[in-house]
Order: C-alpha cells, then structure tokens, then sequence
C-alpha cells in the first residue's frame, strides 16, 4: 500500500526543511572542523605512495635496506615529485594495488599538485567529494519515492550520518563511491522515466565512474539490473534491453582495468588475503551490529574493546538496531512496489556476496564497514521514508505523530553528537592504529633514538608521521639482519619479526624487552640494549 499524503498532519514541513538545512551547515562543519586531528593510518598513507607514483618495489631498494635514514628521507615517498608523473601512479595501482581503480588516485594527485600535500589537503578532497552525496540523495529520493518529503529527510540522515562523516575526513574512495552510487541510482530511475537516448548515456557514464572507483560498485551493477528486470514483469523490454546495452559498453570501457586484474591476480589476492582471515561467529555478529548502530550513532568504540565501554551503551545501540529493522520492514509493508524493491535489492544484493563467503568459508569481508557502504545507503534511504511518511502522511493521532517527531529529533541528535565526539578524536576505531601515538611518546622522549624494523612499509609510513625529525630509522626487508650502529641514546625494534629480535640477540649480544608500558600492545615496541661481555680467564 503507498503512502499518501493527510490534510490534517500536525507536522510543520517548512519547520523540518529549516532543520534538515541546519543539519546539512552541521554536516558540512564536521566534514572539515580538525580534519587533519586523526591518525594518518597506514591505508591513508598508501594513497600518498600512490600519489607519488612510486612503487613499493622502489621504495624497499631504496629505503628497506637496511641504511640509516632521516624521517625526511621516508616521506620523499609520500609526497609527489617531477620524477614520477600520473601514469606512475596508474602503473602502482595495477602492478602492486589491482583491488583499486585509478580514479580517486589521480583525482588525489592533481589536487595535491594544486593545493599542496598536508593532511588536511589530501583529505580535503574527500571531504568536498562528500558533499556532491547531498545533491545525488535529493535527486535519487525524488525519481524514487511518491512523498517528496523522503528527499529532505535523506539528504539530513546522510548530512549527519557519523558513518559518512568519518569517511569523507579519510583520504580514500570512499566519499566517491558513495557519490556514484547515489548518482548512478539516480540516473538509472531518469532513464527508465523519460527513455531518452541521452539520460541512457548518462547512467553509463556513472557505471563506468563507479566502476573505475570501486571494484564493489560491480554489485551495484547487478542489483540495478535485477531491479530493471522485475520492475519489467521479468521480460527483455526496451528498458531492459537498454540497461544491458549501457552494461556491456561500460565494462567494455572498464576492460583495461580488468586486464590488469587478471594479470597481476596473485597480487589482488595477496592484497585482498586478509579478509578471509577467520574469525568467531560471534565477533562476525558483533561487527555486523556495530557497523549497523554506526551509521547513525557512533562514539569511537570498537568491537574489540572491553565490555565494560560496551555494555552501558547497549540500551542505546538496542533500541537504535529495532528502529532500523522496524523502517525496512515498515518499507516492506508500505512502500510502493518500485520503492521497496530498488532499496532492498541494493540492500541485499550487495550484501550475500560478502555475508555468505563469510558464513560458509570463514572470513571477515562483510564486516569490514566500508565494503558494505551501498547496503547502509540503502538503510539510509528506508529509514528516511519511514520517517518521513512517521511524521507527517500516516493518518496518526496528533501524539502518535509527536512521538515519532521526537523519534526523529533523536535519530538526528545521536548524529550530531556522535560528529561532535569524533571531531575531538585522535584516534577512531576504523584506523586500527589507537597504539600510534603512545609508541611515537615513547620514542620521542629519547635524546637521539634509533627505530628498527622489517615490518611492512604501511605501519612505518603512518608512525613517521608522530615521529620527531631527530629520529633515526634503519628499514629492512625479512630475513635480512642490520648492523646497529652505536652512538643512539635508545634503540626500538618497532613490530619486530621474532627472527630479527633472536638473531639481533644471539648474533650481536642485544637483548631486547618489551615496553610494558604499553599493555596489550607491548609486543608491538621492544628496546634493545647491549648485554654486557664477560671474560672468562683460563686457569
């Protein structure tokens, strides 16, 4: 049954359109205010390798060899330079990084060529992207739902949504993906409503934006097309038929890309291996319900930390999660066939492909937050019609239509007080980095240290950027051994191999002890001190 609109509503729209703009000014505050606060992690600073147009091959030949180097002499690689040019960056990406298309990257490149490579720039951009969603949600709720209300409901959802806001201060795809997601949605709808062979063109040209942003925006693909073919009686008709036809041209154009794929697949496995590390039924459920609650109410906790931060807020999440499952089912029973059926199909089919490999094979793919970025549009978008239609079109009694008025205030206030605690963050459960700054204390406080590692460059990269310009670095790449000059007041083994600790101990009379002070994290920084040598006289 839709839902139509009742003369005797006790909602003020022009009241609600005066709060969703305050909402988007809060939205836009967040996106920028300390943009530059939060740890640059190690994802993040593999954009800026790739924006360099270096390669991870030419940053261990020249960096993990296992010479002393500046801090300065690290970051060369993260900063873009006349050696390397926009083809260099593509080169990285399809070598080294296949999972990712190039776009974002050499959007990213030209834009810190303009405004400069500080953090706050690189991010800038993702931050600016993000806002091209508000348009995109607007213009897709109106091809989508009957009640034009739905659209300004969407528009503060996402305006405020603590999910979109913690991605659009990350220097990554994410704030594009979402954008193309919306934006292809939208003219998919424009095309099938006035068949014109230009509103055509245009969606391929947003299936080919989304598809050189994001491998994931695949799914998107297929869900839009299984869309087109129920909403046409399961027939090949026109529309159907021009649906494919736009299909086929844009991964025609995709196709260098996916020949990249295929020829460097032991790499995009390599690079994609660590979704499939198992984990417990349980801490899969636990991540699916966090990711859930975060897209409207997030303080920064994660699904590893202690119960004690956990279980105060658990009313909160509880009543948060039935609310979400009460608005998909409410768009079930209520919505129109075309409104329900584009949202649970995006919903749903984006999400099987990473649920079921993790149910059956074992693995973590659907509970990385950001894979499942088009289902939470999609919750997104049925919970704003529920709202909407809440509010002011169901035929409710003034103080039932007051109550989800309240409900509505609250949805909103968990938002903007989740941006608020996260503006203020140094640290996010999304950056799996909360020990950064404590180790980068540790090493700072010496006079003249010395940090030794064979880890991976992506850790190194995001501790450089806590570390004083007085710190020394010696890098290298497993099972090589460095001969540790002397000199340094303190020498650290950062996220040390247990091969370079023992040898470093047996080979070069070190010992080395975990600094305890860093808890749960103490394997992660060992120093290392000379152990005396004792002469033994021969009788």
């Amino acid at each position: 049954m839709t839902i139509k609109s009742t003369e005797n509503s006790s909602f003020d729209r022009d009241k609600l359109r005066i709060l969703i703009i305050i909402l988007i000014i809060l939205g836009i505050f967040f996106r920028f205010i300390n943009i530059d606060k939060k740890i640059y992690w190690r994802d993040e600073t593999y954009t800026s390798l790739r924006m360099s147009g270096y390669t991870k091959a030419e940053l261990n030949r020249q960096v993990f060899n296992g010479k002393e180097i500046r801090i300065e002499d690290l970051t060369k690689f993260q900063h873009i330079n006349s050696e390397k040019s926009p083809l260099d960056t593509i080169k990285g990406l399809a070598t080294e990084e296949p999972h990712l298309p190039p776009l974002y990257f050499l959007m990213a490149r030209f834009w810190v060529q303009w405004f400069g490579d500080s953090i706050a720039i690189i991010r800038s951009l993702s931050a600016i992207l993000s806002l091209f969603a508000f348009p995109c949600i607007y213009w897709l709720c109106r091809e989508l739902f009957d009640l034009p209300l739905v659209a300004w409901m969407a528009v503060g959802v996402i305006a405020i949504s603590p999910f979109q806001v913690l991605y659009a201060q990350e220097a990554r795809p994410y704030s594009l993906w979402t954008v193309t997601i919306l934006l292809s949605s939208a003219a998919l709808l424009r095309a099938m409503r006035i068949q014109t062979k230009l509103s055509w063109i245009i969606y391929a040209v947003t299936v080919v934006l989304g598809l050189y942003t994001f491998l994931l925006s695949g799914l998107v693909n297929i869900g839009q097309g299984i869309y087109v073919f129920v909403v046409e009686g399961c027939r090949f008709t026109k529309k159907f038929t021009a649906y494919l036809v736009v299909l086929i041209v844009g991964y025609i154009t995709f196709t260098p890309w996916i020949l990249f794929v295929i020829s460097n697949f032991s790499e995009f496995n390599k690079r994609t291996r660590w979704t499939s590390r198992e984990v417990s039924l349980f801490s899969l459920f636990n991540m699916w319900l966090g990711n859930l609650s975060r897209i409207f109410f997030d303080v920064g906790i994660g699904s590893d930390d202690p119960l004690s931060r956990i279980i105060p807020l658990s009313p909160f999440i509880l009543i948060l999660l039935i609310t979400i499952g009460y608005a998909i089912l409410f768009l079930y029973r209520r919505g129109s066939k075309r409104e329900k059926l584009f949202i649970l199909i995006l919903i749903i089919v984006c999400a099987i492909p990473l649920v079921l490999p993790d149910l059956i094979l074992g693995g973590r793919r659907s509970g990385i937050a950001r894979y499942l970025l088009p289902c939470y549009l999609g919750i997104q978008l049925a919970v704003a019609y529920f709202l909407a239609a809440k509010i002011s079109f169901l035929p409710f009694k003034v103080w039932q239509q007051k109550l989800w008025q309240v409900v509505t205030i609250a949805i909103f206030s968990a938002g903007v007080l989740s941006c608020a605690i996260g503006s203020q963050a140094q640290v996010w459960w999304n950056k799996d980095a909360s020990e950064l700054p404590a180790i980068a204390g540790i090493i700072n406080q010496a006079n003249y240290s010395l940090v030794v590692s064979d880890t991976n460059p992506e850790p190194i990269f995001a501790l450089s950027y806590l570390l004083d310009p007085k710190v020394r670095l010696q890098l290298l790449v497993k099972p090589n051994i460095p001969k540790i000059s002397q000199g340094f007041s303190d020498v650290f083994l950062y996220k040390p191999s247990d091969g370079l600790r023992m040898k470093l101990e047996k080979e070069q009379s070190y010992q080395s002890k975990p600094m305890q002070e860093l808890g749960k994290f103490q394997d992660q920084l060992w120093k290392l001190e000379k152990q005396p040598r004792f002469n033994n006289s021969a009788n």
